[in-house]
């Protein structure tokens, strides 16, 4: 009797103390201490791991967080610069600390950003009136056209160098508690006691005659090598003639010297209307296209790949009617074109290569992106150097910095001066901070910092159109080859190649698994169990690591090279475990029971090595037969049609099929006929039954195959395509290895716990051990087989060094079986190591720990209801 034995009613507490008594006089006390120290043990175990749980899972929301979180605005600073003319040009350093302007009148001020304080003051000696600028993505190199037709380049740079403090010179006058100055440098104490010193280089290039016409508009790219730098530039003059200009620039690398050669084309002519004229113009770095704005909000785009014969590809209208296009920038990498109209609409656009596209070249420029409008007109556009974020700014004054991935406002900033006096904003290089100048001179400038700008909820879980696209799509790529690629961070690829991945690791491993576990626990000899489950249990110590590098370097190009042999296999295995299973049946009744156990057991593992050898005999036979001699040239779908593999997949459908139809119509008469024979008769008859419906199960597979593609359907782009030598097949067969031992131990206990004497009284009642195992025994021990199916399932989910190395890695949405993905799991393992500490990778990637923590937390969830709902049943019994 125990504590908690059941009290008989009416007993009185004195009772009870007593029998308290009595069972502690019988039992030693060494016992009743180990069971309370027990009990405790078990029970502070249990609390700490779910703190345990509950710890990690508040760990990774901590650090997943910041993702969500809004910028922060650092600073602001607003005056008046002591310039001279209309302001035309601003450009600033990458620590905010000096800015250069350039008037039309050719006077370059050299500023104090922090306190607007004159550092340097420069004269570039202009032969005429300034009439456009433009200017690299970097700002430092700039392009002015004049009233003359001329263009003059330009270099208003900052140098950062180190100065020690030994070498400072003297006569330092403060301009804040920051920084000092002398002699027109800006000097700047960091961390290790040296100083940062910042040098002004304002350089002017000689005159370059383009029109004889005042230049409107220009738009200036450099490229080339140190030795061979090449000059871009394009023109708009008066008349609204479009020109592109290629300097080559040889510098001799001993002297200095430096020689130019300029050559100029005229465009084809703009089909502009009556009162339409050209506002603005783009060039690519490349110079390969040019891109004109006009006043009636079409855009122009030009192909120049053969600048000897440019070509007006397509024009079309970029704005709604009577609105016109005023603001015109590419963002980093110039594969997005962010227009801005007189509405305050903000679209981006990309060029996309299409069959039937409306450009002569094959491209057509696609509205992709449509941002939140401005108040105003938008006046000016400024794109981010190291992102696809730019700065808008409208004719209220309203200055917003937009993220165009994400399609997120990331601030909303408003100018305090006169908002009517046309500005000119800029980017810091960083990113982190604008400068915006009016062309009175009107300077203002913010500096904030914007967290993680890049990702949104719908970013991480929604569609996106990225650049290079030609729709929205679901894409993981955290890194490229260049910086000014966009870093995508959909986690739906993750998702759906761990769901892939479980899938068929459990198609593979839960039919064989189950099937071991009901053979093992209910039909075969003791002794072949006593040998059987501990070698089983032992596949489960052996290193996820060994088996993902035997699938990568062995399995999968065998597979790759005995892809025929492989599909023949998954039929001859168990063909070849039926015919073993009749050929049995066919033995004397003396001789079956007395051959029961390893022989029996024998029997089965020499047909499933013959069905092995057999698929690997005909595998040839079978690819050439079925899939017209080359099974990866047929999955391209280049020779053939679907019916063959349809046939194979339909074929265990069809089987069930027909033996349900069998058994419903036929299968008391079958049952009368072979009743009474003797036993190696009836299995013959037995055998000839299942090989008719073998046939007819071919017969109906191949007719609904046919079918099927006479009404046009081909698996082939589905869930089968291209053949891939690391794919979810190869994946399916080791996770399947790794995965059996965990379902196979489990259920097989579970059945191994059913209740003997319900065995018995089915047997008694006339059941066939099959029907005892399947009707009785089974459903009894539901829940626990189905906790190991589901033990299976968390084993697959989680999964990592198999898929990191089998897989292929390739984070794409497809179903197709013969090609690779990329898990949640993978994906960590992969790219934590090489993301910095609290980055946008890096958090996005604790994002996916927790998905994966959600979802496992979810099946788990599910997994127990509906345990719960076997055990209720199982009682009832």
């Amino acid at each position: 009797m125990t504590d908690t034995a059941q009290v008989p009613a009416g007993d009185s507490n004195e009772a009870r103390t007593e029998r308290r008594r009595v069972r502690s006089m019988d039992t030693r006390r060494s016992v009743i201490w180990g069971e309370r120290i027990a009990s405790s043990v078990i029970t502070v175990g249990g609390l700490m791991v779910i703190v345990a749980v509950l710890g990690i899972m508040v760990f990774l929301v901590r650090v997943v967080m910041p993702l969500m979180s809004s910028g922060q605005l650092l600073g602001q600073v607003a005056y008046t610069a002591p310039v001279n003319g209309q302001v035309m040009w601003v450009n600033g350093d990458e620590f905010q600390t000096l800015g250069i302007s350039v008037d039309d009148g050719g006077e370059a001020l050299v500023f104090h950003i922090p306190t607007g304080a004159e550092i340097s003051r420069t004269n570039l000696e202009f032969s005429a009136p300034a009439t456009a600028v433009s200017g690299t993505i970097g700002r430092d190199r700039v392009a002015i056209g004049f009233e003359d037709g001329t263009v003059r380049f330009a270099e208003l740079r900052v140098l950062s160098t180190a100065t020690t403090t030994e070498r400072l010179p003297g006569g330092l006058q403060p301009l804040n508690a920051r920084d000092q100055t002398s002699g027109g440098q800006v000097f700047t104490r960091v961390q290790t006691g040296d100083f940062r010193t910042l040098t002004p280089e304002i350089l002017i290039g000689e005159e370059q005659q383009i029109s004889e016409l005042p230049i409107v508009a220009l738009d200036y790219r450099t490229g080339g090598t140190v030795e061979r730098p090449t000059i871009s530039f394009a023109t708009i003059d008066a008349d609204n003639v479009v020109r592109v200009s290629r300097s080559r620039i040889q510098r001799n690398m001993m002297t200095g010297e430096e020689t130019v050669r300029t050559s100029t084309v005229d465009l084809p002519s703009l089909p502009l209307a009556d009162g339409v004229s050209a506002t603005q113009v783009l060039l690519s770095g490349s110079a390969d296209r040019a891109i004109v704005a006009t006043t009636d909000g079409r855009l122009h785009r030009y192909d120049l790949r053969n600048i000897d014969a440019p070509v007006l590809a397509e024009s079309l209208r970029a704005t709604a009617d009577g609105v016109a296009v005023t603001a015109l920038s590419f963002l980093g990498g110039e594969l997005s074109l962010v227009v801005g109209g007189a509405d305050g609409s903000l679209n981006v656009w990309f060029r996309i290569q299409r069959i039937g596209a409306r450009g002569t070249d094959g491209f057509e420029l696609v509205q992709a992106r449509t941002h939140t409008a401005m108040p105003a007109a938008v006046v000016d556009l400024s794109e981010a150097q190291r992102d696809k974020s730019f700065a808008a700014t409208d004719a209220d004054g309203n200055v917003w910095l937009v993220h165009s991935t994400s399609d997120q406002v990331l601030f909303e900033f408003e100018r305090s001066g006169d908002a009517t006096a046309h500005a000119q904003a800029m980017m810091f290089p960083r990113g982190d901070g604008i400068l915006l100048m009016s062309e009175t001179g009107a300077v203002e400038a913010w500096q904030f910092r914007a967290h993680h700008a890049e990702v949104t909820l719908r970013v991480l879980f929604g569609r996106i159109w990225y650049e290079g696209y030609g729709e929205p799509e679901f894409i993981w790529q955290s890194t490229a080859g260049t910086d000014l690629a966009e870093p995508k961070y959909s986690l739906i690829p993750l998702i759906f190649g761990t769901t892939k991945a479980a899938f068929y690791a459990m198609l593979f491993a839960a039919p064989i698994a189950l099937m071991a576990a009901i053979y093992t626990s209910e039909f075969v000899d003791r002794r072949v169990r006593a040998t059987v489950k501990p070698m089983m249990e032992m596949m489960e110590s052996l290193p996820t690591v060994v088996l993902g590098f035997v699938a990568a370097l062995v399995l999968a190009p065998l597979v790759e090279e005995w892809i025929g042999a492989v599909l023949l296999g998954m039929f001859a295995l168990p063909t070849g475990l039926m015919l073993g299973a009749f050929l049995w049946q066919m033995l004397p009744v003396r001789l079956a029971l007395k051959y029961d156990g390893f022989p029996k057991f024998i029997l089965m593992a020499v047909m499933i090595i013959v069905a092995a050898g057999a698929a690997y005999v005909l595998g040839p036979l079978f690819e050439r037969v079925l899939f017209y001699g080359d099974f990866k040239r047929w999955t391209t779908g280049q020779t053939g049609t679907g019916t063959p593999f349809m046939f194979l997949i339909l074929l265990p459908v069809c089987y069930l099929v027909v033996g349900w139809l069998f058994r419903r119509t036929l299968g008391h008469h079958w049952r009368a006929l072979v009743g009474d024979r003797d036993r190696a008769v009836a299995g013959r008859l037995d055998i000839l039954r299942w090989l008719a419906m073998l046939v007819a199960a071919m017969l109906l597979s191949y007719a609904i195959a046919a079918l099927l593609t006479l009404v046009g359907y081909d698996p082939r782009g589905g869930f089968v395509d291209s053949y891939q030598q690391r794919n979810a097949l190869v994946v399916g067969f080791v996770m399947a290895f790794a995965v059996i031992p965990n379902i196979y131990t489990l259920a097989e206990d579970a059945l191994n716990a059913v209740p003997s004497h319900l065995r018995a009284a089915s047997l008694a009642c006339g059941a066939t051990p099959w029907q005892t195992a399947m009707w009785v025994v089974l459903p009894t021990a539901a829940s626990g087989v189905f906790s190991a199916v589901m033990m299976g399932l968390g084993r697959a989910v989680g999964e990592t060094m198999i898929v990191v190395m089998a897989a292929g890695n390739t984070p794409i949405m497809e179903w197709n079986i013969f090609s690779g993905l990329r898990t949640l799991s993978a994906n960590i393992a992969i790219e934590l190591p090489e993301a910095v500490k609290d980055g946008t990778n890096y958090r996005v990637l604790f994002l996916a720990a927790l998905t994966l923590f959600i979802m496992t937390f979810v099946i788990n969830t599910f997994a127990e209801l509906i345990r719960q709902r076997f055990r209720k049943r199982a009682f009832q019994l």
